[in-house]
């Protein structure tokens, strides 16, 4: 057959946009006897294989037609697997490849496929086979498969490896240096994926829309707004502004840092918002405690023609609840499945638990509870439920919530404290000695309580009694003063109920002076200029004292202080909390 025809029949296949017109290209090809044209038939298992109009069974179907594929058809199909639902068939058709008689050696794609599919499988040992192949074949530099590699160790929980791979790469581009941001971001790591960028910037590399996207994420994890903000600056002279996940991140950042209004002003900026922009928006309102204006977005976003989803209704329940809005937390709830066919998660019935349970309704939260079987089974739900026994000093409550604890094996330290205060509450000191019997015989830990505060372009963390700061000395020195003065505008240490060691009502950091948050305000206090706001980022819910401390420190210092606990912001002003004390 002619040259020519085959030429023309490689052009249809690259002007091809269905699955329709490329079966009759197909059907050409057989009858004119073309079927074994190389051009040919990677242009048609490349189509089917990775084109979102291609079909994956049918590039199978011509693959297993073809009498010796090349590596070109192989790295098609392989790829197309490794995108698919079915991951680990993309790993089958490697180790195919490497047992296939013809003379098809893998090359940059064929590793870098192969190994996405070991990522999505979780797969550690064929990633580690595969690298150590590479490393024979030759491609240990190459930055494609390197890049490969180093996120399919994240993936597998192997950081460390990655950040070697990394860091041995002779040749890093751009998309490298976005995937180490990533997986530290995903790992939880977010100060180490922003010391990531103060080595991009030593090394003079250029960011893009996806190092903005990923550093903003880490940023709004840690609270880090002045770095978010150098951020937003470099975002608008570079005119990424126009990208939705940008923008997003960036109103995602703003709110996770205390500043609603600038995520407002952002999201003012961008025309063509999606659902995930106003979910930011919806959501941060909730987390701020602002209900109200958590409702009215959801309206706005109803108006403008978007559908919300399971994600819309969790900013609107979390707004419901720390605002105390029962009734239209209720609606909510019901509306996503008898307005929008969604089915509510776990988290939303744990909204609803701690909606009813704040509220005082015990007996309401504890029957959303039993009316669920995913909820019954989960310890979140009825350490809500305890919690909230603890504020209304329900013992009987609090018993069932701890009994189902115990039951699941999910019980802690704070558990006990929880309810051994609504037995002190009540006078019961044999109750109280049971579970400090409990807590002793079992020997349950507490879980270490931090907190982070930016200072300047650095985020700086403290735990409990932190020594390991390089200003220690200065940093409680501050504290002393910091105390004094709070003392003398009206603030008293509240004292435990309980005399228990270890433990305190409301959190599960050493019930002592020196919680984690009163380190990192003595420090921003002493680094900050007159007047500047502090933020601060917990990893739990705020004590009582530190909560009562904090606002008398506000007062004392002149100062709005803004924390972001586990559950909640709390804005502090004048001696005042936005939460009002409702919390």
């Amino acid at each position: 057959m002619s040259k020519s025809k085959a030429n023309a029949i490689v052009t249809l296949l690259q002007g091809c946009n269905s699955l329709q017109r490329l079966k009759k290209v197909h059907a050409h090809v057989i009858i004119n006897g073309l079927q074994h044209n190389p051009a040919i038939y990677n242009k048609l298992v490349n189509f089917c294989a990775v084109s979102v109009s291609g079909c994956l069974s049918y590039a199978q179907l011509i693959f297993q037609q073809i009498q010796n594929p090349d590596t070109q058809s192989w790295n098609s199909i392989i790829r197309g697997f490794s995108l698919s639902p079915s991951p680990l068939q993309a790993i089958l058709l490697y180790n195919q490849m490497l047992l296939s008689p013809s003379p098809s050696p893998p090359d940059t794609f064929t590793f870098s496929f192969t190994l996405k599919a070991c990522e999505r499988l979780r797969a550690l040992n064929k990633c580690q086979e595969l690298h150590g192949f590479v490393i024979r074949s030759g491609f240990e530099r190459d930055v494609v498969v390197c890049t490969s590699l180093l996120r399919c160790y994240a993936a597998n929980g192997l950081i460390e490896v990655a950040r070697l791979v990394f860091d041995k790469m002779s040749d890093r581009d751009l998309v490298s240096w976005n995937s180490i941001i990533s997986c530290y971001s995903q790992a939880n790591l977010h100060l180490q994926a922003l010391e990531v960028y103060d080595r991009m910037r030593s090394e003079n590399v250029s960011v893009d829309g996806f190092t903005l996207v990923g550093l903003l994420s880490s940023c709004a994890h840690v609270g880090a707004l002045n770095l978010g903000v150098y951020l937003h600056g470099i975002a608008c002279e570079r005119g990424f502004l126009c990208n939705v996940y940008v923008g997003n991140a960036l109103i995602d950042m703003y709110s996770k840092c205390g500043d609603l209004g600038a995520a407002f002003s952002v999201f003012n900026g961008i025309k063509e918002r999606d659902v995930f922009t106003w979910n930011s928006m919806i959501v941060g309102y909730g987390v701020h405690g602002h209900g109200d204006e958590a409702i009215s977005f959801f309206k706005q976003m109803l108006m403008a023609g978007l559908k919300p989803n399971s994600i819309t209704f969790l900013g609107l329940l979390c707004g419901c609840n720390h605002q105390g809005l029962v009734e239209e937390g209720v609606e909510y709830f019901h509306m996503m499945v008898s307005r929008f066919n969604l089915k509510p998660g776990i988290k939303h019935h744990g909204c609803l638990v701690d909606l009813y349970g704040r509220a005082g309704k015990l007996e309401k939260a504890l029957q959303v509870i039993k009316t669920s079987q995913l909820s019954q089974d989960d310890p979140v739900m009825w350490r809500t439920l305890l919690g909230s026994s603890k504020i209304h000093r329900n013992v009987e409550i609090g018993e069932i919530a701890m009994q189902n604890l115990v039951r699941l094996g999910a019980s802690s330290a704070g558990d006990f404290v929880l309810l051994a205060t609504i037995y002190a509450a009540h006078k019961d000191a044999q109750g109280v000695a049971r579970m400090r019997k409990s807590i002793k015989s079992q020997g349950i830990k507490t879980t270490a309580g931090w907190s982070w505060i930016e200072v300047g372009d650095q985020v700086h963390r403290f735990v409990v009694d932190d020594k390991s700061h390089p200003e220690t000395g200065m940093i409680y020195q501050k504290l002393e003063e910091v105390i004094h003065r709070a003392n003398l505008v009206g603030y008293v240490k509240e004292e435990s109920l309980l005399a228990m060691a270890g433990s305190s009502e409301d959190c599960l950091e050493k019930f002592t002076m020196y919680h984690s948050e009163k380190l990192a305000i003595s420090f921003g206090l002493a680094r900050t200029s007159e007047g500047a706001c502090l933020r601060i980022v917990k990893n739990l819910r705020v004590c009582r004292d530190c909560h009562s401390f904090t606002k008398f420190v506000s007062k004392a210092f002149n100062r709005d202080i803004i924390v972001r606990d586990r559950v909640r912001f709390h804005h502090f002003k004048n001696g005042l909390c936005s939460c009002r004390d409702y919390w």
